[in-house]
């Protein structure tokens, strides 16, 4: 299929890189005209040059509300409306209830669940007006089962699932879909840089081949993910293919949280 998105105009958060930057590329070359937003302005800006005139970029901290308001008024500004929005930028992290520290918990739920909301805030008001639209929200398996080392991380995941039921809820009689995508591990230059490194919470140590499979044990289907998988899933979301689906969370995990 071709122009799945035609017409479309989409914000994709955390497009500086890794799944937010394949899904701005996947979404442009099925039609749409593509807000590439990251807290790192000149990744952004690297993502639109890629994309080409389809694309704008946008420096956005989405944690900050005046950020995420500009963001989607410069969007509106240049294409018109706002038909998407993948809510994908966020932190990962670890710890645990006891040690950890106000400042990493607050850090953690407003990147990871205030920074989703604010997102939706802006982004309403304009899909309400239109009659349409499709939110895709960024969680996790962490959202989904209890995995350790990760408090801040899954309730903050967790949240995220909440919130795009309400707002299935709410603002489907309106015309707007909203839906969360629940990723097992995937495979990002971040987290690949990590591993090379030697950390992460699937156990220091190692080669990295050795950590890539420690990780991978937990997916029945034998691999992790990568971010052409998470890309396909939103915009399959994103598109009118999903018309009628709204208010889930799908896991998108290899068969994890089936095991």
């Amino acid at each position: 299929m071709a122009d799945r998105l035609k017409g479309k105009v989409a914000i994709v958060t955390g497009a500086g890189s890794g799944i937010g930057r394949a899904t701005a590329e996947l979404f442009a070359a099925e039609g749409a005209r593509v807000a590439c937003a990251d807290v790192n302005g000149d990744a952004a800006a690297e993502t639109a040059r890629l994309i080409g005139g389809a694309a704008i970029g946008c420096r956005v901290d989405v944690s900050v509300p005046g950020d995420v308001e500009q963001m989607v008024a410069d969007t509106v500004t240049k294409f018109g409306a706002v038909d998407a929005l993948y809510a994908n930028a966020g932190v990962g992290g670890s710890g645990n209830a006891i040690d950890m520290s106000i400042e990493e918990w607050n850090r953690m739920i407003g990147i990871n669940l205030t920074g989703v909301w604010l997102s939706c805030k802006y982004a309403l008001p304009h899909m309400v007006k239109a009659g349409r639209g499709s939110l895709i929200l960024q969680s996790s398996v962490r959202g989904l089962v209890g995995i350790p080392a990760l408090p801040h991380y899954s309730a903050a995941k967790a949240g995220v699932i909440g919130l795009a039921r309400q707002i299935a809820v709410e603002y489907g009689p309106k015309g707007v879909r909203c839906n969360a995508i629940c990723p097992g591990t995937i495979m990002t230059p971040l987290v690949e840089g990590v591993w090379r490194a030697g950390g992460g919470i699937v156990g220091a140590g190692g080669t990295f081949e050795e950590m890539k499979a420690r990780a991978a044990a937990p997916h029945p289907i034998g691999r992790i993910g990568t971010t052409d998988d998470c890309a396909n899933l939103a915009l399959f979301l994103a598109s009118d293919e999903s018309s009628w689906i709204t208010g889930v969370a799908v896991p998108l995990d290899g068969g994890m949280t089936a095991a």
